[in-house]
C-alpha cells in the first residue's frame, strides 16, 4: 500500500498526537477520518482482488494441462501475495512435474505448505496448552508403591463371585415371528 504526500502528512500528525496528546483542530480530525476511510477501502479492494485471483487460479487449474503457462504464472503471483498452496495445487503440480518450471514451483510450494501446516499446528498446540506452573499443585511424597514386597507377603483378597444370572433362551431374546392373518375371502355377489 502506498500513501500520497498528503496522506503521509495526515498520518504523521495523527502519530504525533498519539505520542503527545494535544487538542486537534476540526480539519485534522476530518483529514484523519478521510485517511481511515481510504485505508479501509484499500483493504476491501485488496480482499476483492485476492478473491478474484484465487477464483482465476482455480479456473486455470481445472483447465490443466492446456493452461499450464497461465496457471504457473497465476500461482506465482498468488504465492507472492501470501497465498498458501492448497492440496489441489500440489496435486496439479505433481502431475505436471515433467515441465521444469512446474517442478521448480512444486518444490517451492511443498516448502510453503509444510511451513503453513507447522504454523497452524503450533497455533493449535499453543491455544490448547495450559501453563504447567499455573495448574500443577505441589506433589505429595510417594512413600510406597502398591504391588511391592510387602504386597507379596499379604494374602490377596479373593474377588467376589459374579452373580449367577440365568442365560436367556433364544426364544426369550428373539420371540417367534407371528404369521400374518390372511384377509377374509371376499363375499360372493349374487346377481339379481
Amino acid at each position: 500500500m502506498a500513501f500520497s504526500a498528503d496522506e503521509l502528512r495526515v498520518l504523521r500528525r495523527a502519530l504525533a498526537v498519539a505520542l503527545h496528546p494535544a487538542p486537534l483542530q476540526d480539519e485534522d480530525v476530518q483529514d484523519a477520518l478521510l485517511l481511515a476511510e481510504s485505508v479501509d477501502e484499500a483493504v476491501r479492494e485488496a480482499g476483492r482482488l485476492r478473491a478474484f485471483l484465487l477464483d482465476d487460479l482455480a479456473r486455470y487449474r481445472e483447465a490443466l494441462p492446456g493452461s499450464l503457462s497461465g496457471y504457473l504464472e497465476l500461482l506465482q503471483d498468488a504465492l507472492a501475495a501470501g497465498y498458501d498452496p492448497a492440496a489441489d495445487d500440489l496435486a496439479a503440480l505433481r502431475a505436471l512435474r515433467r515441465n521444469p518450471a512446474a517442478a521448480a514451483l512444486l518444490a517451492r510450494c511443498q516448502i510453503l505448505a509444510e511451513r503453513s501446516v507447522r504454523a497452524r499446528l503450533a497455533r493449535v498446540s499453543q491455544a490448547t496448552a495450559t501453563p504447567v506452573a499455573a495448574t500443577s499443585a505441589p506433589r505429595a511424597r510417594l512413600l510406597a508403591l502398591p504391588g511391592g514386597r510387602a504386597a507379596a507377603d499379604e494374602p490377596k483378597p479373593t474377588p467376589p463371585a459374579p452373580a449367577e444370572r440365568p442365560v436367556p433362551k433364544p426364544s426369550e431374546v428373539f420371540p417367534p415371528r407371528r404369521r400374518p392373518v390372511p384377509p377374509p375371502p371376499p363375499e360372493e355377489r349374487v346377481a339379481g
